[in-house]
Protein backbone atom coordinates (compact mmCIF):
# COMPACT_ATOMS: atom_id res chain seq x y z
CA UNK A 1 0.00 0.00 0.00
CA UNK A 2 3.11 2.55 -0.07
CA UNK A 3 2.59 3.07 -3.54
CA UNK A 4 -1.18 3.86 -3.01
CA UNK A 5 -0.99 7.44 -2.17
CA UNK A 6 1.56 7.92 -4.81
CA UNK A 7 -0.66 6.31 -7.21
CA UNK A 8 -3.89 8.44 -6.57
CA UNK A 9 -2.30 11.93 -7.03
CA UNK A 10 -0.30 11.24 -9.68
CA UNK A 11 -3.17 8.61 -11.42
CA UNK A 12 -5.33 11.89 -10.71
CA UNK A 13 -3.39 14.27 -12.32
CA UNK A 14 -3.08 12.30 -15.70
CA UNK A 15 -6.20 13.90 -16.38
CA UNK A 16 -4.31 17.02 -17.28
CA UNK A 17 -2.57 14.86 -20.41
CA UNK A 18 -0.52 18.30 -21.41
CA UNK A 19 0.94 18.15 -17.44
CA UNK A 20 2.17 14.59 -17.20
CA UNK A 21 5.74 15.30 -16.36
CA UNK A 22 4.34 17.52 -13.35
CA UNK A 23 1.94 14.69 -12.00
CA UNK A 24 4.79 12.57 -11.95
CA UNK A 25 7.99 13.68 -11.75
CA UNK A 26 6.95 16.47 -8.82
CA UNK A 27 5.06 13.87 -6.84
CA UNK A 28 8.18 12.06 -6.87
CA UNK A 29 10.32 14.73 -5.62
CA UNK A 30 7.82 15.50 -3.01
CA UNK A 31 7.99 11.97 -1.58
CA UNK A 32 11.48 12.14 -1.43
CA UNK A 33 11.96 15.41 0.22
CA UNK A 34 8.90 14.79 2.96
CA UNK A 35 10.47 10.94 3.83
CA UNK A 36 13.76 12.98 4.41
CA UNK A 37 12.08 16.29 6.52
CA UNK A 38 9.07 14.61 8.34
CA UNK A 39 11.69 12.62 10.18
CA UNK A 40 14.08 15.33 10.91
CA UNK A 41 10.55 17.60 12.00
CA UNK A 42 9.14 14.89 14.24
CA UNK A 43 12.36 13.64 15.61
CA UNK A 44 13.06 17.72 16.91
CA UNK A 45 9.32 18.53 18.01
CA UNK A 46 9.70 15.52 20.65
CA UNK A 47 13.18 15.81 21.53
CA UNK A 48 12.15 19.51 22.24
CA UNK A 49 9.01 18.51 24.48
CA UNK A 50 10.11 15.46 26.14
CA UNK A 51 13.72 15.23 25.72
CA UNK A 52 14.96 12.26 24.05
CA UNK A 53 12.09 9.83 23.27
CA UNK A 54 11.86 7.20 20.43
CA UNK A 55 9.44 5.84 18.71
CA UNK A 56 9.20 2.32 16.61
CA UNK A 57 10.78 3.05 13.55
CA UNK A 58 8.05 0.90 11.44
CA UNK A 59 5.39 3.29 13.30
CA UNK A 60 7.80 5.91 12.38
CA UNK A 61 8.01 4.79 8.53
CA UNK A 62 4.27 4.62 8.05
CA UNK A 63 3.34 7.72 9.53
CA UNK A 64 6.26 9.37 7.37
CA UNK A 65 4.33 7.44 4.41
CA UNK A 66 1.04 9.08 5.55
CA UNK A 67 2.71 12.16 5.33
CA UNK A 68 3.70 11.51 1.80
CA UNK A 69 0.06 11.11 0.98
CA UNK A 70 -1.31 14.01 2.69
CA UNK A 71 1.59 16.10 0.47
CA UNK A 72 0.27 15.13 -2.66
CA UNK A 73 -3.09 15.48 -1.93
CA UNK A 74 -2.58 19.13 -1.17
CA UNK A 75 -0.30 18.89 -4.65
CA UNK A 76 -3.62 17.91 -6.34
CA UNK A 77 -5.72 21.11 -5.85
CA UNK A 78 -2.66 22.70 -6.87
CA UNK A 79 -1.28 20.93 -9.87
CA UNK A 80 -0.47 22.91 -12.94
CA UNK A 81 -1.17 26.31 -11.20
CA UNK A 82 2.33 26.27 -8.99
CA UNK A 83 5.90 26.19 -10.16
CA UNK A 84 8.70 23.37 -8.67
CA UNK A 85 10.23 25.95 -6.71
CA UNK A 86 6.87 27.18 -4.88
CA UNK A 87 5.53 22.98 -4.81
CA UNK A 88 8.78 22.62 -2.56
CA UNK A 89 7.79 25.68 -0.28
CA UNK A 90 4.13 24.41 0.08
CA UNK A 91 5.62 21.04 0.94
CA UNK A 92 8.28 21.98 3.69
CA UNK A 93 5.32 24.23 5.30
CA UNK A 94 3.19 21.48 5.06
CA UNK A 95 5.22 19.17 6.83
CA UNK A 96 5.85 21.00 9.62
CA UNK A 97 2.08 21.77 9.50
CA UNK A 98 1.74 18.02 9.68
CA UNK A 99 4.20 17.41 12.55
CA UNK A 100 2.61 19.40 15.10
CA UNK A 101 -0.55 18.60 14.32
CA UNK A 102 0.73 15.24 15.01
CA UNK A 103 1.60 16.23 18.37
CA UNK A 104 -1.12 18.40 19.27
CA UNK A 105 -3.38 15.16 18.21
CA UNK A 106 -1.92 12.19 19.13
CA UNK A 107 0.34 13.35 22.89
CA UNK A 108 -1.63 16.75 24.07
CA UNK A 109 -5.41 15.21 22.72
CA UNK A 110 -4.79 11.37 22.70
CA UNK A 111 -6.77 11.06 19.63
CA UNK A 112 -6.48 7.19 20.55
CA UNK A 113 -7.66 6.41 16.50
CA UNK A 114 -5.24 8.92 14.94
CA UNK A 115 -2.77 5.55 14.78
CA UNK A 116 -5.25 3.31 14.81
CA UNK A 117 -7.04 4.27 12.13
CA UNK A 118 -3.77 5.71 10.33
CA UNK A 119 -4.41 9.22 10.46
CA UNK A 120 -6.70 8.71 7.73
CA UNK A 121 -8.89 11.16 8.32
CA UNK A 122 -8.06 13.79 10.47
CA UNK A 123 -4.15 14.68 9.54
CA UNK A 124 -3.69 13.27 6.11
CA UNK A 125 -7.32 14.07 4.57
CA UNK A 126 -8.40 17.09 6.44
CA UNK A 127 -5.68 18.70 7.70
CA UNK A 128 -3.60 18.07 4.29
CA UNK A 129 -6.36 18.46 2.11
CA UNK A 130 -7.59 21.81 3.08
CA UNK A 131 -4.04 22.96 3.66
CA UNK A 132 -3.62 22.67 -0.15
CA UNK A 133 -7.70 24.08 -1.05
CA UNK A 134 -6.47 27.03 1.31
CA UNK A 135 -3.43 27.89 -0.58
CA UNK A 136 -5.37 27.67 -4.12
CA UNK A 137 -8.57 29.73 -2.44
CA UNK A 138 -5.48 32.48 -2.29
CA UNK A 139 -3.67 32.22 -5.42
CA UNK A 140 -7.57 31.71 -7.07
CA UNK A 141 -7.03 32.88 -10.96
CA UNK A 142 -10.46 34.53 -12.68
CA UNK A 143 -8.79 33.92 -16.25
CA UNK A 144 -7.99 30.74 -15.62
CA UNK A 145 -10.62 29.03 -17.68
CA UNK A 146 -8.66 30.53 -20.69
CA UNK A 147 -6.55 27.34 -20.27
CA UNK A 148 -9.43 24.88 -20.35
CA UNK A 149 -8.38 23.07 -23.32
CA UNK A 150 -4.74 22.10 -21.90
CA UNK A 151 -6.63 20.37 -18.74
CA UNK A 152 -8.98 17.89 -21.23
CA UNK A 153 -8.38 14.49 -20.78
CA UNK A 154 -7.60 11.51 -23.66
CA UNK A 155 -9.08 7.98 -22.94
CA UNK A 156 -5.58 6.27 -22.86
CA UNK A 157 -4.96 8.41 -19.95
CA UNK A 158 -8.89 7.45 -18.08
CA UNK A 159 -7.14 3.96 -18.64
CA UNK A 160 -4.28 4.26 -16.61
CA UNK A 161 -5.72 6.55 -13.91
CA UNK A 162 -8.04 3.56 -13.91
CA UNK A 163 -5.31 1.18 -13.06
CA UNK A 164 -4.31 3.64 -10.21
CA UNK A 165 -7.84 3.12 -8.90
CA UNK A 166 -8.04 -0.63 -8.70
CA UNK A 167 -4.83 -0.40 -7.17
CA UNK A 168 -6.08 1.57 -4.63
CA UNK A 169 -9.46 0.32 -4.21
CA UNK A 170 -7.78 -2.93 -3.27
CA UNK A 171 -5.06 -1.96 -0.52
CA UNK A 172 -7.28 0.08 0.70
CA UNK A 173 -8.74 -2.24 4.00
CA UNK A 174 -4.78 -2.59 4.15
CA UNK A 175 -4.01 1.05 4.47
CA UNK A 176 -6.66 1.57 6.77
CA UNK A 177 -5.74 -1.03 9.06
CA UNK A 178 -1.85 -1.35 8.92
CA UNK A 179 -0.71 0.17 12.13
CA UNK A 180 -4.25 -0.82 14.17
CA UNK A 181 -3.94 -3.46 16.80
CA UNK A 182 -3.47 -6.72 15.95
CA UNK A 183 -6.07 -9.33 16.75
CA UNK A 184 -9.82 -8.09 16.30
CA UNK A 185 -9.81 -4.15 16.17
CA UNK A 186 -7.50 -5.30 13.07
CA UNK A 187 -9.82 -7.65 11.43
CA UNK A 188 -12.59 -5.29 11.68
CA UNK A 189 -10.43 -2.26 10.52
CA UNK A 190 -10.04 -4.34 6.98
CA UNK A 191 -13.60 -5.23 7.12
CA UNK A 192 -15.16 -2.35 8.01
CA UNK A 193 -13.44 -0.91 5.31
CA UNK A 194 -13.90 -3.15 2.59
CA UNK A 195 -17.88 -3.01 3.10
CA UNK A 196 -17.65 0.24 2.78
CA UNK A 197 -15.77 0.36 -0.71
CA UNK A 198 -18.04 -1.80 -1.91
CA UNK A 199 -20.98 0.17 -0.75
CA UNK A 200 -20.06 3.32 -2.43
CA UNK A 201 -19.03 1.81 -5.95
CA UNK A 202 -22.75 0.85 -6.29
CA UNK A 203 -23.99 4.13 -4.90
CA UNK A 204 -21.25 5.94 -7.69
CA UNK A 205 -22.44 4.17 -10.27
CA UNK A 206 -26.40 4.71 -9.61
CA UNK A 207 -26.00 8.05 -9.13
CA UNK A 208 -23.96 8.86 -11.92
CA UNK A 209 -26.12 7.07 -13.51
CA UNK A 210 -29.47 8.77 -12.70
CA UNK A 211 -28.04 11.96 -13.04
CA UNK A 212 -27.10 11.61 -16.87
CA UNK A 213 -29.91 12.26 -19.26
CA UNK A 214 -31.92 8.73 -20.35
CA UNK A 215 -29.80 6.63 -17.44
CA UNK A 216 -26.91 6.69 -20.04
CA UNK A 217 -23.39 7.08 -19.15
CA UNK A 218 -21.18 10.19 -20.29
CA UNK A 219 -17.86 8.59 -20.00
CA UNK A 220 -16.16 11.52 -19.83
CA UNK A 221 -18.15 12.59 -16.48
CA UNK A 222 -18.40 8.98 -15.26
CA UNK A 223 -14.67 8.41 -15.36
CA UNK A 224 -14.13 11.27 -13.11
CA UNK A 225 -17.05 9.34 -10.43
CA UNK A 226 -15.29 6.33 -11.10
CA UNK A 227 -11.80 7.40 -10.83
CA UNK A 228 -12.89 8.91 -7.58
CA UNK A 229 -16.18 8.67 -5.64
CA UNK A 230 -15.89 4.59 -5.78
CA UNK A 231 -13.16 4.94 -3.10
CA UNK A 232 -15.00 7.12 -0.98
CA UNK A 233 -16.05 4.82 1.28
CA UNK A 234 -12.66 4.08 2.28
CA UNK A 235 -11.77 7.94 2.96
CA UNK A 236 -15.25 8.03 5.19
CA UNK A 237 -14.25 4.97 6.99
CA UNK A 238 -10.72 6.39 8.05
CA UNK A 239 -11.06 7.79 11.84
CA UNK A 240 -14.08 4.81 12.62
CA UNK A 241 -12.89 1.52 11.18
CA UNK A 242 -11.55 -0.08 14.11
CA UNK A 243 -14.85 0.60 16.33
CA UNK A 244 -17.46 -1.82 16.33
CA UNK A 245 -19.58 0.08 14.22
CA UNK A 246 -21.35 -3.35 12.62
CA UNK A 247 -21.79 -3.95 8.98
CA UNK A 248 -24.35 -2.25 8.05
CA UNK A 249 -23.06 1.01 9.64
CA UNK A 250 -20.11 0.60 6.96
CA UNK A 251 -22.68 0.21 4.20
CA UNK A 252 -24.42 3.07 5.54
CA UNK A 253 -20.82 4.92 5.39
CA UNK A 254 -20.12 3.69 2.30
CA UNK A 255 -23.73 4.84 0.40
CA UNK A 256 -23.37 7.85 2.12
CA UNK A 257 -19.99 8.79 0.66
CA UNK A 258 -20.46 7.82 -2.55
CA UNK A 259 -23.59 10.24 -2.80
CA UNK A 260 -21.69 13.14 -1.20
CA UNK A 261 -18.87 12.78 -3.24
CA UNK A 262 -20.82 12.67 -6.53
CA UNK A 263 -23.15 15.54 -5.84
CA UNK A 264 -19.46 17.11 -4.63
CA UNK A 265 -18.42 16.96 -8.44
CA UNK A 266 -21.92 17.38 -10.22
CA UNK A 267 -23.17 20.96 -8.00
CA UNK A 268 -20.72 21.68 -5.56
CA UNK A 269 -17.27 22.75 -7.46
CA UNK A 270 -18.65 24.44 -9.90
CA UNK A 271 -19.87 27.01 -7.19
CA UNK A 272 -16.39 27.02 -5.28
CA UNK A 273 -13.88 29.36 -6.27
CA UNK A 274 -11.04 27.35 -5.88
CA UNK A 275 -9.92 25.85 -9.26
CA UNK A 276 -9.39 22.05 -7.71
CA UNK A 277 -7.32 20.76 -10.24
CA UNK A 278 -8.22 16.86 -9.28
CA UNK A 279 -11.46 17.61 -7.36
CA UNK A 280 -9.78 16.51 -3.88
CA UNK A 281 -12.74 18.68 -2.38
CA UNK A 282 -15.03 16.27 -3.48
CA UNK A 283 -13.11 12.99 -2.36
CA UNK A 284 -10.75 13.93 0.11
CA UNK A 285 -12.50 17.15 1.95
CA UNK A 286 -15.65 16.26 2.26
CA UNK A 287 -15.36 12.37 3.46
CA UNK A 288 -12.18 13.62 5.39
CA UNK A 289 -15.09 16.01 7.47
CA UNK A 290 -17.78 13.13 7.34
CA UNK A 291 -15.55 10.05 8.80
CA UNK A 292 -14.17 12.39 11.50
CA UNK A 293 -17.12 13.48 13.36
CA UNK A 294 -19.16 10.16 12.61
CA UNK A 295 -15.86 8.31 14.32
CA UNK A 296 -16.37 10.58 17.25
CA UNK A 297 -19.89 10.11 17.50
CA UNK A 298 -19.05 6.32 17.74
CA UNK A 299 -16.80 7.36 19.81
CA UNK A 300 -18.99 8.47 22.19
CA UNK A 301 -21.60 5.88 22.34
CA UNK A 302 -18.87 2.94 22.95
CA UNK A 303 -20.08 0.80 25.19
CA UNK A 304 -18.69 -2.90 27.06
CA UNK A 305 -22.16 -3.92 25.45
CA UNK A 306 -21.28 -2.93 21.78
CA UNK A 307 -17.55 -4.60 22.35
CA UNK A 308 -18.96 -7.42 24.06
CA UNK A 309 -15.93 -7.45 26.85
CA UNK A 310 -14.21 -4.56 28.90
CA UNK A 311 -10.81 -5.36 27.97
CA UNK A 312 -11.51 -4.82 23.90
CA UNK A 313 -13.29 -1.58 24.56
CA UNK A 314 -9.77 -0.15 26.75
CA UNK A 315 -7.38 -1.61 23.75
CA UNK A 316 -9.20 0.31 21.36
CA UNK A 317 -9.50 3.34 23.15
CA UNK A 318 -6.23 2.47 25.07
CA UNK A 319 -7.30 4.01 28.79
CA UNK A 320 -4.07 3.71 30.09
CA UNK A 321 -1.59 5.71 32.31
CA UNK A 322 -3.10 9.41 32.98
CA UNK A 323 -5.88 8.69 30.56
CA UNK A 324 -6.96 5.49 32.86
CA UNK A 325 -9.96 7.73 33.99
CA UNK A 326 -11.24 9.08 30.88
CA UNK A 327 -15.28 7.84 29.74
CA UNK A 328 -15.97 6.77 26.03
CA UNK A 329 -17.97 10.29 25.92
CA UNK A 330 -15.23 12.94 27.04
CA UNK A 331 -13.05 10.32 24.22
CA UNK A 332 -15.65 11.61 21.76
CA UNK A 333 -14.89 15.01 22.55
CA UNK A 334 -11.65 14.90 22.04
CA UNK A 335 -12.40 13.25 18.59
CA UNK A 336 -14.30 15.91 17.52
CA UNK A 337 -11.81 18.45 18.81
CA UNK A 338 -9.33 16.77 17.24
CA UNK A 339 -10.93 16.94 14.11
CA UNK A 340 -11.98 21.18 14.43
CA UNK A 341 -7.99 20.80 14.92
CA UNK A 342 -7.09 19.63 11.78
CA UNK A 343 -9.39 21.81 9.91
CA UNK A 344 -8.33 25.07 12.05
CA UNK A 345 -4.68 24.36 10.91
CA UNK A 346 -5.53 23.22 7.14
CA UNK A 347 -7.45 26.57 6.48
CA UNK A 348 -5.73 28.84 8.26
CA UNK A 349 -1.69 27.30 7.26
CA UNK A 350 -3.10 27.27 3.90
CA UNK A 351 -4.19 30.28 3.65
CA UNK A 352 -0.89 31.68 5.27
CA UNK A 353 1.40 29.68 2.74
CA UNK A 354 -1.03 31.08 -0.24
CA UNK A 355 -0.26 34.74 1.22
CA UNK A 356 3.20 33.87 1.14
CA UNK A 357 3.75 32.44 -1.81
CA UNK A 358 1.49 35.31 -3.75
CA UNK A 359 3.45 38.45 -2.05
CA UNK A 360 6.72 36.30 -3.20
CA UNK A 361 6.19 35.33 -6.56
CA UNK A 362 3.51 37.42 -7.23
CA UNK A 363 0.67 35.59 -9.18
CA UNK A 364 1.49 33.72 -12.08
CA UNK A 365 0.76 34.77 -15.89
CA UNK A 366 -2.37 32.48 -17.13
CA UNK A 367 -0.35 31.66 -20.20
CA UNK A 368 2.19 29.56 -17.48
CA UNK A 369 -0.65 27.37 -15.90
CA UNK A 370 -0.93 23.77 -17.13
CA UNK A 371 1.66 24.07 -19.72
CA UNK A 372 4.85 21.90 -19.39
CA UNK A 373 7.13 24.08 -21.89
CA UNK A 374 7.54 26.48 -18.91
CA UNK A 375 9.26 24.57 -16.95
CA UNK A 376 10.57 21.69 -19.15
CA UNK A 377 12.57 20.82 -22.13
CA UNK A 378 9.38 18.88 -24.03
CA UNK A 379 10.44 16.81 -27.03
CA UNK A 380 8.89 18.11 -30.75
CA UNK A 381 7.47 14.41 -30.25
CA UNK A 382 5.36 15.27 -27.60
CA UNK A 383 4.25 18.65 -28.79
CA UNK A 384 2.53 16.89 -31.96
CA UNK A 385 -1.23 16.70 -31.40
CA UNK A 386 -1.91 13.00 -30.64
CA UNK A 387 -3.75 11.45 -33.52
CA UNK A 388 -7.50 10.81 -33.88
CA UNK A 389 -7.34 7.42 -33.51
CA UNK A 390 -6.30 7.76 -29.64
CA UNK A 391 -9.58 9.26 -29.27
CA UNK A 392 -12.63 7.28 -28.72
CA UNK A 393 -16.21 8.17 -30.15
CA UNK A 394 -16.98 9.06 -27.03
CA UNK A 395 -14.43 11.53 -26.74
CA UNK A 396 -14.82 12.85 -30.08
CA UNK A 397 -17.24 15.90 -28.95
CA UNK A 398 -14.86 16.90 -26.41
CA UNK A 399 -12.32 17.96 -28.88
CA UNK A 400 -15.06 18.43 -31.96
CA UNK A 401 -12.69 21.61 -33.04
CA UNK A 402 -9.33 19.64 -32.79
CA UNK A 403 -10.89 16.65 -34.88
CA UNK A 404 -12.23 19.16 -37.88
CA UNK A 405 -9.06 20.90 -38.26
CA UNK A 406 -6.56 18.72 -38.43
CA UNK A 407 -8.01 15.23 -39.46
CA UNK A 408 -10.86 13.39 -40.81
CA UNK A 409 -12.75 11.50 -38.53
CA UNK A 410 -14.25 8.30 -39.65
CA UNK A 411 -17.58 7.16 -38.09
CA UNK A 412 -18.74 3.43 -37.36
Amino acid sequence: WNVGPKVDDADDVDDVDNNQDDSWTIPLHKTAIVYNTFFFAVSLLLFCSFGPLMRSMPLALINADFCCAGSLIAYGALLGKISPVQCLVVTLFGITLFAVEEFIILDLLHFCSYFASNCATCNCYVNQTLYGLGISWVLYRPNLHQCKQLIGSVYHSDMFAMIGTLFLWMFWPSFNSAITDHGDGQHRAAINTYLALASSVLTTVAISSLSQKKGKLDMDIFFVHIQNATLAGGVAMGTSAEFMISPYGSLIMGFSSGIISVFGYLYITKYLKLQDTCGVHNLHALLGLLGGFVGAIVAAFASEVVFYFAYRLSNTFDFEGEFANRGVGTQGGFQAAGTCVSIAFGLVGGTLVGIFLLLIWGDPAVDNCYDNEVYWEVSEDEEIIPPVFEYNNHMIHKHQDLAESNFSVEQS
